[in-house]
């Protein structure tokens, strides 16, 4: 086994380095792809409508830039994860919460905003990513339950059902982890707050493990990005200082041990976990090009945000007031896609394409394997199982 996945990553590093292509042939492919689905795993950076499933609409003017409508993501458009299943070929994918019109015939999207890794009072849902995986769990063996009842007279059934086979073969995608960092931050020092990031990382293990005996083999992690450069943190903490770019120094040096422990972590699980691929993604590299790099992308000021709230900056986008009886709305920048941040935590969909280009070509990521590459190779592992 040790000498048949060694060979295995030989394959892939050589694939990796052979890959060349544009921008606009990495989103816009249409080659076809052995990723029957993708299962996703996060908070707000790849929630595509769970938040306002479960407790409220996200509203305008999050999503119309391209949707039309606020499409329960927060962004002025399309997420990072709505760019790899547009390259692998695939629909949007359905929130796991939200039960109208759903269609989970090419995977889910268990991601919901303000979740964390660890379960805890202090994060902002108690969709944490146990409960997540708990979620994925139920559903895979509701499925399982509901194909194998279908028959002749329910044929729609089977149309909007994963089927039983795909499982093995599909993209496991998590993004996951900033909001671990950002609340910890608000609460303890420094060493604190790296002092609990080997917790957090068992807490991500203990997931990762549970997929596994799933069936769950090509997983694709993305790691936390510069949350120190979140221009809502610069803001709400002014006197902490700064690093040379401009970020919170202390928050960052976290997110930097964390993803070290996270890339560790991975390789060891590779070793550990017979025919399977993890991927680490290095978003936090991708992100911080963005900021270094703003002014000559064409971006302004890195730390300022698009969407602001009513009443300024103390609202948030698309929230709503009631001062003396009057309601008021937030409102977004002509010119949003000059902007990094969207609403001072979350990407513009501009932002978040760039990044997503850079996940689909595999430079950001270990081993440097392009999806479209990945996805070719399910059959030769999912034998192996």
């Amino acid at each position: 086994m040790a000498t048949s996945k060694f060979t295995f990553f030989i394959i892939l590093f050589l694939l990796g380095l052979t890959e060349k292509s544009s921008t606009a042939s990495r989103i816009n492919s249409r080659k076809s792809c052995n990723f029957p689905a993708v299962y996703n795993f996060g908070d707000s950076n790849s929630d595509t409508g769970a938040i306002s499933a479960a407790i409220g609409e996200v509203p305008p003017p999050n999503g119309v830039a391209f949707f039309g409508r606020s499409a329960g993501r927060h962004s002025d458009g399309r997420l990072i994860i709505d760019f790899i299943t547009e390259n692998l070929t695939l629909p949007y994918l359905t929130p796991y919460l939200d039960s109208v019109g759903a269609n989970y015939r090419h995977g889910a999207n268990f991601a919901t905003g303000g979740s964390c890794i660890r379960p805890t009072v202090a994060c902002f849902s108690q969709f944490h990513l146990g409960t997540q995986v708990s979620q994925f769990i139920h559903f895979k063996t509701r499925t399982l339950s509901l194909y194998n009842q279908t028959n002749r007279k329910t044929p729609f059934c089977k149309g909007v059902l994963a089927r039983p086979k795909d499982f093995s073969k599909a993209l496991y995608t998590f993004d996951i982890g900033q909001n671990d960092l950002a609340i910890g931050f608000q609460n303890m020092t420094e060493e604190q707050l790296k002092a609990s990031i080997p917790a957090i990382i068992e807490s991500f293990t203990t997931a990762i493990k549970l997929l596994y005996k799933e069936g769950a083999r090509f997983f694709s992690i993305h790691n936390t990005g510069p949350t120190g450069c979140l221009p809502y943190l610069l803001k709400s903490f002014p006197a902490t200082p700064r690093d040379q770019y401009g970020c919170l120094k202390p928050l960052n040096n976290v997110a930097i041990e964390f993803n070290k422990q996270l890339k560790q972590k991975i390789s060891e699980l590779n070793k550990e976990l017979p025919s399977s691929l993890l991927t680490y993604v290095d978003v936090y590299s991708a992100k911080n090009h963005l900021i270094i790099k703003a002014k000559n992308l064409g971006f302004v000021d890195p730390f300022d945000y698009c969407c602001v709230g009513a009443v300024g900056r103390g609202m948030g986008c698309g929230k709503t007031i009631f001062p003396n009886g009057t309601e008021l709305y937030s409102s977004s920048c002509q010119n949003r896609q000059n902007f990094i941040s969207w609403d001072g935590i979350h990407c513009s969909e501009t932002a978040n394409m760039l990044v997503a280009n850079r996940i689909l070509d595999g430079s950001i990521s270990n081993p440097p394997l392009p999806t479209q590459r990945a996805c070719k190779l399910t059959e030769n592992v999912v034998g192996k199982i």
